[in-house]
């Protein structure tokens, strides 16, 4: 599977502007009898203050020479949000780069330091992992995992958007199943909009498209968020339901990386549980597994 950016480009645009209806645009809807959902070329191309003409070309794909207040016009008639705002930014950077700077571009880097491992094995109260923009696992603590022990039984590296998609434990382990297989999705659409051309991301988006409706259906959406902070809802095979609140912070000296580290709310149930799974994880056989326990 390989990215067709001016194809990217065209969808991402055309499903923005169909979501917004001539009144949230403060317009006259003329009528009821419309071809297409949402607003018009034209309506859009008068809120954005450019000809129609030129909204169809950036709409057919074609964003090169595109200014920054064009674009920032562009994020106001579509009401775009920040996460949006940024994509929008990433397809133009992409339009824009000769294959020179395209290939001199730093590539995400591909393993966690030492410093960053010693990092992680200092929390030992928080469950935390590095992972990189196609939500590789690259490294993480005991406690995550624990905490984690469904995602990390995968042969090889652990990957979040396989597990969620591609392993049907992943139902029972994330209580919130659908909005976190929606946030994935979003996360891989905006990693392709920075990285169109990186090959290990198309060959999982690739991989997830050929294998899950759920994800292709989703991915045909063209959604994008952040990811920085929020609740992990779990069902953990060693103390059931278990309540997290995460923040994803960027290592801004590793390219594409984020440390994602989660708590429990003191003097919590989910406290309690947390502090189950670390005692069990400080005296378990490394080779056992949490579900292996509760079987036993």
């Amino acid at each position: 599977m390989t990215m067709d950016h001016r194809a990217e480009t065209r969808d991402f645009l055309t499903s923005r502007r169909a979501r917004i209806t001539p009144e949230q645009a403060g317009l006259p809807a003329y009528g009821t009898s419309r071809r297409v959902p949402g607003l018009r070329r034209e309506e859009a191309a008068m809120l954005a203050g450019v000809s129609v003409d030129y909204y169809t070309r950036l709409e057919r794909g074609n964003l090169s020479g595109v200014s920054d207040s064009v674009l920032d016009a562009l994020v106001r008639a579509l009401r775009l949000d920040e996460a949006e705002r940024d994509h929008l930014y990433d397809l133009a950077r992409q339009a824009n780069a000769s294959p020179r700077a395209r290939a001199m571009r730093r590539r995400p880097t591909a393993t966690v330091r030492p410093a960053v491992q010693q990092l992680l094995d200092a929390m030992t109260s928080a469950p935390a992992y590095v992972r990189n923009g196609r939500l590789d696992i690259l490294g993480a603590n005991h406690l995550a995992r624990a905490v984690f022990a469904p995602v990390f039984r995968a042969t090889g590296r652990p990957n979040l958007a396989r597990f969620v998609f591609l392993d049907p434990a992943s139902q029972d382990f994330y209580r919130d199943w659908e909005q976190l297989a929606e946030d994935v999705v979003a996360l891989l659409r905006g990693e392709a909009g920075r990285h169109p051309y990186e090959k290990d991301l198309t060959d999982l988006i690739g991989e997830l498209s050929t294998r899950s409706d759920r994800f292709r259906a989703w991915w045909a959406a063209h959604d994008v968020r952040l990811h920085r902070s929020g609740v992990k809802r779990l069902h953990h095979p060693l103390v059931g339901d278990l309540t997290l609140t995460y923040e994803s912070m960027d290592l801004t000296a590793d390219q594409g990386l984020r440390l994602n580290a989660y708590s429990a709310q003191p003097g919590s149930p989910d406290q309690d549980a947390l502090n189950l799974i670390a005692s069990w994880a400080a005296t378990a056989d490394p080779a056992t597994s949490p579900t292996e326990t509760q079987e036993h």
